[in-house]
């Protein structure tokens, strides 16, 4: 079964905008070659020899979105639609398509992802690779869901997830994508774990993962959103998801927390880290520790006092 890749390249500055522009329009999957930081983050990987030459060649100049459309939607419009999106936008861009198996779009951007450490105590492995470490291993396959490690929103949840769990916690993770941060706070000794999403794709993603982990006893992955799925008070709630949901959902938290419990919202862009900030401590959250990195920002929260 072919796919048709839509493959659009732009100059970096404007990479945001054009993801945001494919993210929009998007019924298949995304998947974006932006390299600008790649001296920086293989400075912070331990095994340097991991990464692969054509890769260190990559231009840092240019971001390239590719687009995947299945077989039975009109690649066509969509390419018309792209292309009128990104012209209102005043993005200069190339645009091609071509044609792809499924597998090859699903499985293609393996060859970049291997094994990272991250924290003190955690190693992200691929699973199909072999990582000998004595720190704890959560074995991944994302598939198209959400959450390697490797994005700088999840790395500073699992940062701040190896700095606050120290055993017996009960979590909740909301939008979880691969189940990533709850697997991550199981392996680091949390009692229990819940994870929310309302893509199906993602709930059953985050459950292969958990098998594959060994916690899918004390992980239970639920299709749905905070308000109808959530139930107690928790002593972790993660949001590794968008500034907008976080708005949205933040008044929700407050009830769910534990006392002395935290809150970490992830995934703000740091051009809407203030509006984040007035959200948050509206709904009677303190923001304890503000983490950034390459723009993008963690707010680390703790519950009002009782």
């Amino acid at each position: 079964m072919e796919w048709t890749d839509i493959k659009t390249t732009v100059p970096a500055a404007y990479a945001e905008t054009a993801e945001a522009i494919a993210t929009g329009i998007s019924g298949g999957g995304i998947y974006i070659e932006d390299y600008r930081d790649l001296e920086q983050q293989v400075q912070a990987i331990a095994h340097v020899d991991l990464i692969e030459q054509a890769l260190l060649e990559k231009s840092r100049n240019e971001v390239t979105v590719h687009l995947y459309i299945a077989p039975d939607e009109n690649f066509a419009e969509i390419a018309e639609l792209m292309q009128d999106r990104l012209t209102r936008a005043e993005v200069p861009y190339t645009l091609s398509c071509e044609g792809v198996k499924q597998e090859d779009w699903e499985n293609g951007w393996k060859q970049y992802y291997h094994a990272m450490e991250i924290g003190r105590r955690l190693a992200i492995v691929p699973s199909w690779e072999q990582y000998e470490t004595s720190r704890a291993v959560i074995t991944l396959d994302p598939g198209m869901a959400f959450g390697t490690g490797t994005h700088e929103t999840t790395a500073l949840c699992l940062e701040t997830l190896d700095e606050c769990v120290r055993g017996g916690e009960r979590v909740l993770d909301i939008g979880t994508g691969s189940g990533i941060l709850a697997i991550a706070a199981l392996k680091l000794s949390a009692a229990e774990a819940e994870g929310v999403d309302i893509d199906p794709m993602c709930v059953r993603t985050a459950g292969e993962n958990a098998q594959r982990n060994g916690v899918q006893q004390n992980f239970k992955v639920l299709v749905g959103d905070l308000s109808d799925k959530a139930s107690g008070q928790y002593d972790v709630i993660c949001a590794n998801i968008v500034a907008g949901a976080i708005k949205a959902l933040v008044p929700c938290v407050p009830p769910l927390l534990k006392q002395g419990g935290i809150f970490m919202a992830s995934g703000i862009i740091d051009t809407r880290r203030d509006e984040v900030i007035d959200a948050v401590q509206a709904a009677g959250l303190t923001i304890r520790q503000v983490k950034e990195k390459n723009g993008w920002v963690c707010l680390v929260c703790t519950g009002p006092a009782a």
